[in-house]
């Protein structure tokens, strides 16, 4: 019998962006995949963010961001995880995020960028093979 525990994800919506069909579909399908998820809704702040992330003890934070300000408000979730000690937060993104920021974005502490049309499967796959395991 398998007892391990399923993979915990917050997704969340960092800013002022008020779409978030493309989060819903995302924290949706990674639960089908077998995830617990936690959905923190529209209009989180960074602080906000982490402070779920900490409470729920999730393995991985999914931010999504179509407004443009994708690269002050990841880097801020990463600073603020990692000042918190949680730098072993798988962090993964999700939006309209120009090519051009994805480097950027890395060297802050995003592991994953997935644009628009990623398959929930390859994401839930990315995340199997990126999270580190819970003791």
């Amino acid at each position: 019998m398998d007892h391990k525990k399923p993979i915990k994800v917050l997704i969340a919506k960092p800013g002022l962006d008020g779409h978030d069909r493309g989060a819903k579909v995302v924290a949706l399908g990674l639960r089908d995949q077998g995830m617990e998820v936690i959905y923190t809704g529209l209009r989180q702040t960074p602080e906000k963010i982490v402070q779920a992330a900490m409470q729920e003890d999730v393995q991985v934070v999914g931010l999504s961001c179509l407004s443009g300000a994708h690269k002050h408000l990841f880097s801020e979730v990463a600073r603020l995880l990692k000042e918190r000690g949680m730098d072993d937060v798988l962090i993964i993104a999700g939006g309209i995020i120009p090519e051009k920021d994805i480097p950027l974005l890395k060297e802050k502490g995003v592991s994953g960028v997935f644009g628009p049309g990623t398959s929930i499967k390859k994401i839930a796959q990315y995340i199997r093979e990126n999270v580190k395991e819970q003791v």
